[in-house]
């Protein structure tokens, strides 16, 4: 018995959607791509933040204890990380974060590592930040993203790498990385006096009995050099609301990246950010364990129905709601596939180039919508390509 709907998709045209804008001009156009969701929102947001506009002064608002503690409690007991207080730093969503630390951490030109593919703005941050860009390609193994460690160490050594921005869980690919391959790079990292900023923010969204595990839990020691970077926003799909928490237990890291985000004037969060990450976080772990049913569902399905039709192959991921496809069985150049995907599928999903050269002939397919939609894209995908 379910207590929340999950079936119901909320007509989003005429909202400035970022993910649904351009179906407002051909509304035939099936939006699969930005990593949001296409469900109700949590109840309980809902209610908290429309008692907040109907009794409150928008005014400046303080960061209540009672804040902090929801971070302490939901970081205990969904992820056995027991963090203080004093580690919890706000700040307005995790790639500004990025921002921050990269600033705080490093100096022009110094190189900055990423595991590619990856998230588009990994990439873009460090380059516009000026920083000397490294990417260490992941390998493909039995359907998986792996790391070739030897090749990451031979690329930390030979560019003197001073941070390693990771990603886990990885977007793309839904990689959850284990105990032992999070131990293999904190012990590199540490070797080589590396500086980890590990982007966590779909820690709660790891499926199929898979278990994340946070930089900080594998040694004590990593967290001398690590920087957590993570967020309600995914879980509950409150990207809007704008607020994100970094955990740094290191003193002299932790006043560094203060001073930073001071100087840049991000040390501000929206009253909006902050009842909301408190509410889904106090109120919202029934509502995700649905979520994560109905999400291995969708996944399920996509990778079932698309591999049977189709000659995609198919990452199917361990976490996330994202679905790495590959389309180079097809003898199309990459533009065509997506001229192909947009023009004859009329559906939009994340081209895979944006995610880094490896990308090239794949798509990422957003699967966090109703089952009836995932079964509606999936048809028009293969109506297309066919086998």
């Amino acid at each position: 018995m379910t207590n929340y709907d999950f079936t119901t998709r909320p007509n989003r045209l005429g909202q400035d959607s970022v993910k649904w804008h351009k179906s407002e001009n051909d509304p035939d156009l099936l939006q699969m791509w930005v990593a949001d969701m296409d469900f109700l929102p949590l109840p309980h947001v809902k209610e908290a933040l429309t008692a907040y506009a109907q009794h409150h002064v928008y005014g400046y608002s303080m960061v209540g204890d009672s804040l902090y503690q929801s971070i302490v409690d939901w970081e205990k007991n969904q992820h056995g990380y027991a963090i203080k207080k004093e580690n919890i730093i706000l700040i307005e969503g995790v790639v500004p974060a990025i921002s921050v630390a990269i600033q705080a951490l490093t100096q022009k030109e110094d190189a900055v590592l990423i595991n590619t593919p990856v998230y588009p703005p990994f990439a873009r941050t460090v380059r516009l930040n000026q920083r000397h860009l490294i990417s260490n390609s992941l390998q493909e193994k039995d359907g998986l993203f792996v790391i070739d460690f030897e090749q990451l160490e031979r690329d930390i050594v030979d560019n003197d790498v001073k941070v390693y921005v990771l990603c886990n869980p990885h977007n793309p690919g839904g990689r959850v990385w284990t105990k032992d391959e999070l131990l293999k790079i904190g012990q590199l990292c540490k070797k080589h006096k590396v500086i980890v900023i590990s982007d966590e923010i779909h820690q709660d969204l790891v499926l199929f009995g898979h278990q994340h595990h946070s930089f900080n839990t594998v040694s004590p020691d990593f967290r001398e050099f690590s920087i957590i970077l993570s967020s309600a926003t995914k879980t509950f799909n409150i990207a809007g609301t704008k607020n994100s928490f970094v955990l740094i237990e290191n003193p002299a890291i932790r006043k560094a990246f203060t001073k930073q985000q001071l100087a840049n004037n991000q040390h501000e969060i929206s009253t909006v950010g902050l009842i909301s990450t408190e509410v889904a976080l106090r109120q919202g772990e029934n509502w995700l364990k649905e979520l994560k049913s109905v999400l291995e569902e969708n996944i399920n399905y996509t990778v079932a129905f698309l591999t049977k039709n189709s000659k995609i192959r198919v990452m199917k991921p361990q976490g996330t709601y994202l679905v790495w496809l590959d389309f180079s069985a097809y003898d199309l150049t990459n533009e065509q596939i997506q001229e192909k995907l947009i023009k004859e599928a009329k559906i939009v999903l994340n081209d895979g180039l944006t995610f880094g050269s490896e990308g090239r002939y794949h798509a990422r397919f957003n699967t966090a919508t109703p089952l009836a939609t995932v079964q509606e894209a999936c048809q028009r995908i293969v109506t297309v390509f066919g086998k």
